[in-house]
């Protein structure tokens, strides 16, 4: 779950459900390279059984979005990731305990995360770091399981996805104090150029969503415009954050092409080649040409159930 810039800017962690109830836009004209949606929530997005995700892949897969990284929020969805994830060749996993879900972590979730953390499908820790907008989750409860996340991700050598919401510096303070990981990934990015060069100076990727799209994102697109290409990932945080000129109705995977076209001009190159380039850095960053078939790993739950 990301940023978005306008008064609301986040939807509240209790929200659950379709949120894809709202219209979906036209799609957008296909890119001409493919590329990967680095985060987004197909359980947010209404999906429900194998048949759901095939049809939300079809319509990315079609616009030059075939393959996703769909990730979790809480235990319920941990399940339902890892699920997914052995249901479509296409569809990667990410688990963790989102900041706003760290109130009251026992030890039996924290074995369950790092059981389904295990999964061969799943190639990140996260979204896991630190939330200081909403207020469901005390800090220091925030702050202790980061840290528990960080080391789940250097034991078992997997890349670190991060949630920084109005947190910047605690983040990185945290980081510093735990050492990371291989890989780390900003998701969502929502700092500005400052932020953006002391992530790059550290090796971190940075993703950037719908809200680099926003009339109101200079500062977001002056950070976008300086991370090298091989630290650039493009995500949708579908069903939020719906990139302009659309933003307001649900989002997708197929939404990526605006934000792609729009990081594109941002950075002078075609969108070919930023889709191109987003594309190898998830290759290389989650290892999705190293994954095993679908088929061939164990699932967290029953097939074509949502986990509960």
């Amino acid at each position: 779950m990301g940023t978005d810039l306008s008064v609301s800017r986040f939807r509240s962690p209790r929200m659950s459900g379709p949120y894809g109830r709202r219209e979906r836009p036209e799609p957008p004209a296909p890119l001409r390279e493919p590329t990967v949606d680095s985060h987004t929530h197909l359980d947010a997005c209404g999906c429900i059984g194998a048949d759901d995700v095939r049809a939300v892949l079809d319509r990315a897969a079609a616009v030059g979005v075939p393959r996703v990284v769909t990730v979790a929020d809480d235990l319920a969805s941990a399940r339902w990731v890892v699920d997914a994830a052995n249901w479509d060749d296409r569809v990667s996993a990410a688990v963790a305990l989102h900041p706003t879900r760290t109130a009251a972590v026992t030890d039996a979730d924290r074995d369950e995360i790092e059981r389904l953390a295990r999964n061969p499908r799943v190639v990140a820790v996260g979204e896991t770091g630190l939330d200081h907008y909403w207020d469901y989750s005390p800090w220091d409860a925030q702050e202790r399981e980061f840290r528990w996340h960080i080391d789940l991700a250097k034991r078992l050598r997997k890349p670190l996805m991060i949630h920084d919401r109005d947190a910047h510096a605690d983040v990185l303070r945290i980081l510093n104090e735990e050492g990371v990981p291989e890989a780390v990934v900003f998701h969502c990015f929502s700092g500005d150029a400052e932020m953006a060069r002391t992530c790059v100076d550290a090796g971190y990727a940075l993703s950037f969503a719908g809200p680099v799209t926003f009339k109101n994102a200079a500062g977001l697109r002056a950070a976008a415009a300086l991370v090298p290409d091989d630290r650039l990932l493009v995500e949708t945080d579908a069903p939020f954050l719906t990139p302009h000129p659309h933003r307001g109705r649900a989002n997708e995977p197929y939404c990526l092409p605006w934000t792609v076209r729009a990081l594109a001009a941002i950075r002078g190159v075609t969108a070919e080649r930023l889709a191109a380039d987003a594309r190898r850095t998830a290759e290389t960053i989650f290892g999705l040409d190293g994954l095993p078939p679908a088929a061939a790993s164990p699932s967290s739950g029953a097939p074509g159930t949502r986990s509960t």
